[in-house]
């Protein structure tokens, strides 16, 4: 399915036939767990992470041990590359022990460097600058509860960040209308939104970049938002939030979205920040269908590559 490609380090890697069958083998997987119980028998997943997580980890551990493989936690105080040794010099040796290997870190060219000198796939758990792996879940959760991907209207509120790039990727790719609104300062990096306008040439889909959430949300069909001060920036969190005053996706704001939208957050949210409870916890939320979705976009992309 992905053939010629060893790694998942961008969704934009990849062509839009590519990424919709891995969203289409995501949803099989989910409905028909037992027919992949031993795909990736006595497969080994390395799991590195610098930066903690609560989804990453427990995903992927459940993941590779649904396909009957097993996952090995590697945090970076407990191996050598904590300790300064070269990153290739870490992906030559792990390739000799692993059949795969997963990691969550904050320089995207720490990712880049593993799977230059790696034999063996690299996965993109997350970076500071993008975040594949929930993104293909995401649009895995559109398709399910839309019934269709191309074509509908996509908003995006809050930070320009990992979320806001990969999500502005994937939709250009799919043909997925997006908007985004930033406040001035926080706006996607412009070699990003560069690779978005020619994706959207392609497949003919509209982007809208704007500071005013209203104008972006406006006849949404999907409405997603992140939290405003992301895990390293907490030094940051005062002055965010007075910069996001009125980014917070309230029922006013999705007033302005179609009827039937869907709200999607790649969590841990923080209610009364970038999004109201009434919103999350109302009835257009599919936030948890979403979460666990993780699980099965991450088993197809493991299962192709790891093969």
């Amino acid at each position: 399915m992905i053939e010629g490609k060893k790694d998942f380090l961008t969704v934009n890697d990849f062509s839009r036939e590519a990424l919709m069958e891995l969203i289409r083998l995501a949803i099989k997987m989910k409905k028909s767990k037992a027919d992949y119980k031993n795909s990736l028998s006595g497969k080994k997943l390395g799991m590195i992470f610098t930066k903690s997580s609560t989804r990453t980890r427990v995903s992927f551990e459940a993941g590779i041990y649904e396909l009957g493989g097993m996952g090995i936690f590697l945090n970076t105080n407990d191996i050598q590359i904590g300790r300064g040794e070269p990153i290739a010099d870490t992906a030559k040796v792990l390739s000799r022990y692993l059949d795969g290997i997963m990691i969550r870190t904050f320089a995207h060219s720490d990712v880049e460097q593993l799977a230059e000198h790696a034999t063996i796939p690299i996965i993109n758990g997350l970076t500071d600058y993008l975040h594949p792996c929930q993104v293909m879940a995401d649009m895995m959760t559109v398709q399910e509860h839309k019934g269709q991907i191309g074509g509908l209207n996509f908003a995006f509120i809050g930070d320009g960040n990992n979320m806001a790039h990969s999500l502005g990727l994937l939709c250009s790719k799919l043909g997925v209308n997006f908007a985004i609104a930033t406040p001035d300062g926080y706006e996607m990096e412009s070699t990003v939104v560069s690779k978005i306008n020619s994706n959207s040439k392609l497949t003919g889909c509209k982007v809208l970049i704007t500071d005013d959430p209203r104008e972006a949300i406006r006849n949404a069909d999907v409405v997603y938002t992140d939290v405003w001060t992301s895990m390293g920036q907490e030094k940051e969190s005062e002055q965010r939030l007075k910069a996001f005053a009125g980014y917070c996706i309230d029922s006013k704001l999705v007033s302005l979205a179609k009827p039937d939208y869907i709200f999607l957050h790649c969590l841990p949210a923080h209610r009364g920040e970038e999004v109201a409870a009434e919103v999350i916890d109302g009835p257009n939320s599919v936030v948890w269908d979403e979460a666990e979705n993780r699980l099965h976009a991450q088993k197809a992309i493991m299962h192709e590559l790891m093969r």
